[in-house]
This record gives structure tokens, sequence and C-alpha cells, in this order.
């Protein structure tokens, strides 16, 4: 299965691709985690991106569109992965469908307050990148991570005024990535829960996927 996950940042699109590619056996193609580990280990992209990620603005197509379509390519791809963070744009979905057949895309439709909630009250292990949120899933310990006792940070792009720019870049950029997914009678769509469980159940129905 090749298939995209639609929704504003901070829906779970990133939690359900992983859920999806451990059922499916196929790679998450995350465009967040390959920028950020660029970013980190100081490559030309990641050089390139951390001004725009920084301040809540979308990566430029071109340098995206070439990541991805590199990613394809692998091996670990012949037999399908989740797209997670990409097409962004239309620039983008039209780039996709010159070298890439999707089967699916989904969105998951969660309203920005909600997602405001969810952005602002999250909180980054520094060391082990574990996740957490202060009023949905808070450490045992006030700014450590359970885990491996690491201390929780803020990303910065769950700053207020970063989550307010990146929800209005995406309902202006993205959404109409949307109706070209409708037009090609590829779009699915699931209301994200409160519950991952229950999102994730939502999720599986509208793929036809049953355990």
């Amino acid at each position: 299965m090749r298939l995209i996950l639609l929704g504003a940042p901070g829906a779970g699109k990133g939690t359900q691709a992983e859920i999806l590619s451990r059922l499916l056996n196929v790679p998450t193609i995350s465009t967040g985690n390959i920028l950020r580990a660029a970013m980190k280990n100081g490559t030309p992209v990641g050089l390139q991106a951390k001004a725009y990620v920084e301040s809540g603005k979308l990566v430029p197509d071109d340098v995206i569109i070439g990541i991805i379509e590199e990613r394809l390519q692998e091996d670990d791809c012949k037999n399908g992965y989740v797209l997670d963070g990409f097409p962004r744009t239309l620039a983008q979905a039209k780039a996709l469908s010159g070298f890439a057949k999707i089967d699916g895309a989904l969105s998951i439709e969660v309203s920005d307050s909600e997602i405001e909630h969810r952005m602002e009250g999250r909180r980054i292990c520094s060391k082990c990148q574990a996740t957490y949120h202060v009023e949905d899933n808070p450490p045992k310990v006030e700014g450590i991570c359970d885990k491996c006792g690491g201390q929780l940070v803020i990303r910065k792009d769950d700053i207020h005024d970063v989550v307010e720019n990146r929800l209005h870049i995406y309902h202006e950029e993205t959404e109409p990535v949307k109706e070209y997914y409708r037009q090609e009678g590829l779009l699915l769509a699931v209301r994200g829960q409160k519950k991952l469980a229950d999102t994730t159940q939502l999720v599986f129905d509208a793929l036809g996927i049953s355990l």
C-alpha cells in the first residue's frame, strides 16, 4: 500500500503513520523527521531548511520534492510506504504523481482549537525524543522524561505564534491538496479523536483493515 496521510500539524499523522508502518511492514517516510535529522547533522539541506522550519514556514517545494523522490527509490519502499507530511502543497502533489503511484490519501480532521491545545502543551525529551503533554500525557515528574530522565523541552515550532502561523499556512496551501486527491478519487477522511485507539480504529475502518 502506498498511502499519504494528510492533516494539520499536530493532527496525529506521525503516530498513525508509525502504527500503519508496523502493521503493513512498510516504511514511514516523514519529511519532518528527515529534515530534523538533516538540520541536526548540519547537512546542506538541513542548513537550507532550518530557517524555514524554525519560523513555521514551509520548506520550498523543490527541496522537499528532491528529498522524497530520492527516498522513494530506496529498496525498502518497493512494497509500499506511508508518506507523512508530504505532499503539503498542490505543486508537491502534482510532482509526486510524476514519480509515484498512490493508492490513497487519508486526511485526519482535527479542529484548530484542538490542534493549538495539543501542540502548545506538547513537551519533547531532549535526549530520547519521547513525547508528552502537560495535561493529556504528563510525565511522572514535571519537566523530566519518564524513560531516560532527560529534560523536557518545548520545540520551537510548538510556540503559540508559530502554531498559529503553521495553521494559517496549512489552510492556505495544504487544504487544496485534499481537493486534488478528492478529484482523483483517492481521498479518505476520518475525524481525529481524543483517544489514540479510537482514531486508529477509524483509520483502519477507512482503509478496510481488519485485525
